[in-house]
């Protein structure tokens, strides 16, 4: 017999699970509380749940967790970033990043990327598959055992493109918002899509008010060919588009990733055209200056991002200069990847 992940279930597909099993339903609350609010893996370790019982769930399901590899701490602002062995020995690494009003963390969606944007290292290293609805939901799960935080805040802004995983992905974000699961609001919770047009407009019909956030990084078409080629089957028209068809439905203020690269999309005319692109948008603008990368891109002087930043709120754009956190562990905008394991840390 085949185990299950319990964690790639959604609540009312456990207790579809457990019936078949002949488990009541409100064990599926016991053993959800046991794994989401205690941090336990092992059924055994249950002690509200019979000792029978205990062993028909060891018998059907286990409790995935990926193994820490490595572990790295900034030593600037307290970012960590760990590196997860899968169960197929693939690896992916997510963020836990703490702010003065909330604890984040950055959750990848993907083994790699398929997208291959120029300034980001985990397109470079490839795209090997996606990630079960377990993966993703038990990062969380195993940076708040390991660390000892309670995280509020998710960003699906890890390795590869939430939108290419997209089923996995709203079952994940529906686990994280259920009350008997991580219990986490929805206004809590933000995907983060490289542009793909046609899931932008149905996520605007999906059921919980989750944030979304849209990398553009480039004011026109001519700009944004050069960096990220998925461009060249959504143009920046097509994602304009549908951020407003998106709008229009949810109301919500929609987030704009801008990564500014010195001598490429920084000028203060590149400030201009990006404001009257977004005119009809309300937004905020993150101005990001770009972090190492694959192509040696390099970053903006100071003075360059102020003038671009400043040059947006002159034409009635909301914009901040988002300074990142994680750059001395390579755990900031663009610099996760793949690993082997045994890998060294610099």
């Amino acid at each position: 017999m085949i185990k299950k992940n319990i964690l790639d279930y959604s609540y009312d597909e456990l207790i579809n699970e457990f019936k078949q099993i002949n488990l009541q339903k409100f064990r599926v609350d016991q053993v959800l509380d046991w794994i989401f609010k205690k941090h336990v893996f092992d059924f055994y370790e249950m002690t509200n749940i019979s000792k029978l019982q205990r062993e028909i769930l060891d018998k059907y399901f286990y409790i995935y967790i990926p193994e820490p590899i490595n572990i790295q701490e900034s030593k600037i602002d307290g970012t960590t970033k760990f590196l997860w062995k899968l169960e197929d020995g693939r690896t992916i690494e997510s963020v836990l990043l703490f702010y003065p009003n909330r604890v984040s963390a950055c959750i990848s969606t993907q083994v790699g990327c398929a997208l291959k944007c120029k300034f980001c290292s985990t397109g470079a290293s490839g795209f090997e598959r996606n990630l079960t609805t377990g993966e993703i939901v038990s990062q969380v799960l195993a940076i708040e055992k390991l660390k000892d935080v309670n995280i509020n805040n998710v960003v699906l802004m890890g390795m590869g493109e939430p939108m290419l995983n997209y089923d996995n992905v709203l079952k994940a974000i529906r686990n994280w918002n259920n009350k008997k699961m991580k219990n986490l609001g929805a206004r809590r919770i933000t995907i983060s899509t490289a542009g793909i047009a046609d899931k932008i407009e149905e996520l605007a019909d999906f059921e919980l008010d989750i944030r979304l956030s849209v990398s553009l990084h480039a004011p026109n078409n001519y700009i944004r060919d050069q960096i990220m080629p998925i461009n060249s089957k959504y143009p920046i028209e097509e994602v304009i588009q549908s951020c407003k068809i998106y709008q229009e439905k949810t109301k919500n203020r929609v987030t704009i990733e801008y990564i500014a690269i010195k001598g490429l999309n920084d000028g203060v005319e590149h400030a201009e055209e990006l404001a009257k692109l977004l005119k009809d948008l309300k937004v905020m603008v993150n101005i990001i200056p770009v972090n190492p990368n694959p192509a040696g891109f390099e970053r903006p002087s100071k003075r360059f991002l102020t003038n671009f930043v400043n040059k947006l709120k002159d034409n009635n754009i909301e914009a901040t200069l988002r300074m990142e956190k994680g750059t001395d562990i390579d755990a900031a905008c663009g610099q996760l990847k793949m690993r082997q394991k045994g890998f060294k840390t610099k």
